[in-house]
């Protein structure tokens, strides 16, 4: 999953060298942190955040066909 949300920020931005992808392990879950440059952020996150909503539901569909709950979160 940490690879996959990396090419698409990685696609989105100016910066991409700026992309910072983490995944925190929880008991039933799994967070991914995103981090971009401050002049990236509204790239990602896009109009009423339409690319974020996007980029979740992308992740969650990928984790769904592993049986596996995760979350997707902009920092």
């Amino acid at each position: 999953m940490k690879d996959l949300v990396e090419v698409l920020a990685k696609a989105l931005v100016d910066n991409p060298e700026s992309v910072v992808v983490e995944v925190k392990e929880r008991e039933k879950s799994s967070i991914i942190e995103l981090r971009v440059a401050q002049d990236d952020m509204g790239k990602v996150i896009g109009k009423q955040g339409r690319i974020a909503r996007a980029i979740r539901t992308v992740v969650k569909a990928a984790a769904a066909k592993e049986h596996k709950k995760v979350t997707v979160e902009i920092i």
